[in-house]
């Protein structure tokens, strides 16, 4: 028996077949899927497919890259949404510098690599203004998640992409008054072990299947039993031997089974495990 902690199931790309996905799901041992919000309106939506399928349970959030777009008052519909009983966390939320809008406009101008010796642009200098006004907004809009998170005592699941300082530097503030998942974990062990000590969790994707993927997967094999879940973050992250086609739930059977085999232990043993700490961490008959 494994859970599936982080699907996308509203996705365009599990419009035409989602029955069968979740079949596949079911045969392949995953008896539980958390589908995931990222907006107001995925939120929604999530909520819907877990009012629809008895496996599926949902998270209401906005993630860090729909600031711009978000509405000027998130707070009030997530948290009437919190109250349904198949909304088992607060998220994803967290913060993501990944593309930020100095790198749009160096693209754009084609700016050297040199950048020591060459003058700054007016439109450089205010990208950078944007930059800061980009990532004080998901700063807010995160802080905003965790608020809700400790006021309905629901747990966290946190993204983070190239803003690791300032993700944890927000959580700190917070002290053990919320607990969060770090989706598709792809640090370090160090790393892991610093938010393990602040009272978090991660949890790996399909990038633990990878050739590339080796510096994670001993990430995962060097953890405690209880410290970790496991995902899949589909359509995305396809593991092997799927790469580069769509990602679905039933894939979390070879995540397992690639920690497993990492780890020396049989596909039971984690999924004992990983069962257990998510059944802990997101309470679905709370």
């Amino acid at each position: 028996m494994l859970i599936e902690t982080h699907a996308h199931l509203d996705y365009p790309d599990f419009a035409s077949d989602l029955d069968d996905v979740l079949c596949r799901a079911a045969d392949a041992g995953v008896t539980r899927i958390i589908t995931i919000g990222t907006s107001i309106e995925n939120s929604r939506q999530a909520i819907e497919f877990a009012e629809k399928y008895p496996a599926v349970y949902a998270t209401i959030g906005v993630h860090p890259t729909y600031v711009e777009k978000a509405e000027e008052d998130v707070m009030t519909p997530l948290r009437e949404m919190a109250k349904h009983p198949r909304v088992v966390a607060i998220g994803e939320t967290g913060l993501d510098y990944h593309r930020l809008p100095s790198e749009k406009v160096a693209r754009e101008k084609q700016v050297q690599v040199m950048t020591a010796l060459r003058t700054e642009t007016d439109e450089e200098i205010e990208a950078q203004i944007r930059d800061g006004a980009y990532k004080s907004k998901q700063a807010s809009l995160f802080q905003q998640q965790l608020d809700l998170a400790v006021e309905l005592r629901l747990n966290v699941v946190i993204h983070q992409r190239d803003a690791w300082n300032d993700t944890l530097e927000i959580l700190r503030d917070y002290g053990r008054q919320v607990s969060g998942v770090f989706h598709c974990f792809g640090g370090t062990r160090e790393q892991a072990e610093e938010v393990l000590a602040m009272g978090h969790l991660v949890s790996f994707t399909g990038i633990v299947t990878f050739k590339n993927g080796a510096s994670v997967r001993e990430v995962a094999a060097g953890l405690s039993l209880g410290e970790f879940m496991v995902e899949t973050d589909c359509p995305y992250l396809a593991p092997v031997p799927f790469r580069g086609k769509r990602c679905e739930p039933a894939h979390t059977r070879l995540v397992a089974e690639s920690i497993a085999s990492a780890r020396g232990i049989s596909l039971e043993e984690i999924a004992r495990a990983t069962t257990a700490t998510a059944e802990q961490f997101f309470r679905f008959n709370r």
